[in-house]
């Protein structure tokens, strides 16, 4: 039996009381929609608010009287420090579809239900319009939506140990913000939750990246070229499209690898079935390292004998849909990609 990805539907065990909402930060535009959107989830519906920090630390937030018996009321934390995993509910999100890709950075394990709301550049990802939010958010509370579940990658990155590093809070000396680091003898670990894509790139060298990429323990093939992109479905329709890959729904159990200028005529982008283990390695003979980056974020170098490692993560990302997954998607790809958008043939007259 295969299911109907319309059949997925949002169903609260109880009632949600707290949701976390996300804005994108230095964004005057959002303000006046951020303050709405609290003050009816806090004082209409009486819910607990998690807001980070950094967001209220805005000049107009902090300096509005107005607004401050709401904020009073409001939950706090700080990226990186404090642990919100298993005091959230659902999620909302302000803005683009970054704000969602940042969500996703917060949970490193389960993750609540997403509404996301856009009001930024693109919006692929975020299908609600701010508008009507007060009856939209009031269906998502009472469990009246569907639900596209987004596959993200588990990702390993695995470094040879060459230089002495103090850790401390989770911050390396260089103050790049690295995710549960682990100290082995003479190696470095790193894990990410991954929901749009991992790029490895040959970085500021003017070489050709020479990356070899294994599949299950197997050399399927070396890429020489620009480098390469792993993504998920959700992914497809970000750099990997650009890159000249197919377009898949999210609801698709696979993961795509799409190479970046390659320097071969024949390189077509392929889909392999999600849940098979991928390992991307520099080659023994390659020139230059490698860089690698997650969502476009933790970017860091990649040396000879350092490995990163891919599969599907247990951990999905749930996006609830303003209408259903077909409808949703399809809706997307005209509206911000423009997607097979051309003028009309038109008919024959009938004296022809």
């Amino acid at each position: 039996h295969i299911q109907d990805p319309a059949s997925q539907r949002l169903t609260w065990n109880k009632p949600p009381k707290s949701v976390l909402v996300i804005k994108k930060i230095r964004d005057a535009s959002l303000l006046q929609p951020f303050k709405e959107l609290c003050v009816y989830l806090t004082e209409e519906n009486n819910m607990i608010v998690y807001v980070e920090k950094k967001v209220l630390e805005d000049p107009a937030i902090a300096n509005d009287d107005n607004f401050g018996p709401v904020k009073k009321k409001f939950c706090t934390f700080r990226e990186d420090y404090d642990d919100i995993s298993n005091q959230i509910d659902f999620i909302i999100c302000l803005g683009g579809d970054g704000t969602l890709l940042y969500a996703s950075s917060l949970f490193q394990g389960s993750v609540p239900p997403v509404m996301a709301f856009h009001l930024g550049s693109l919006g692929f990802l975020t299908p609600f319009n701010f508008e009507n939010f007060q009856s939209q958010v009031t269906q998502v509370i009472e469990g009246n939506a569907a639900l596209v579940l987004r596959s993200r990658l588990k990702v390993k990155v695995v470094k040879e140990h060459r230089e002495k590093m103090t850790v401390q809070n989770g911050i390396e000396e260089n103050g790049v913000v690295s995710t549960n680091i682990e100290k082995e003898v003479g190696k470095q670990i790193m894990q990410y939750q991954v929901l749009n894509e991992v790029v490895v790139d040959r970085g500021p060298s003017s070489y050709l990246s020479n990356v070899d990429v294994f599949l299950d323990g197997h050399l399927i093939t070396t890429v020489q070229g620009d480098g390469v992109i792993v993504s998920t479905p959700t992914g497809s329709t970000a750099y990997a499209a650009a890159a000249g890959a197919s377009m898949i729904h999210p609801n698709v159990p696979a993961i795509m690898i799409t190479p970046i200028c390659p320097h071969s005529l024949s390189f077509r982008p392929i889909v392999v079935p999600a849940g098979v283990e991928l390992k991307i390695m520099l080659s023994p003979d390659a020139r230059n390292t490698a860089w690698v980056s997650f969502d476009g974020r933790k970017r860091q170098e990649i040396c000879h004998g350092d490995s990163i490692s891919i599969t599907t993560s247990c951990y999905p990302l749930p996006s609830i849909c303003f209408r259903d997954p077909v409808s949703d998607w399809f809706e997307s790809l005209a509206e911000c990609l423009h997607w097979n958008v051309r003028k009309k043939q038109n008919n024959f007259a009938v004296e022809e």
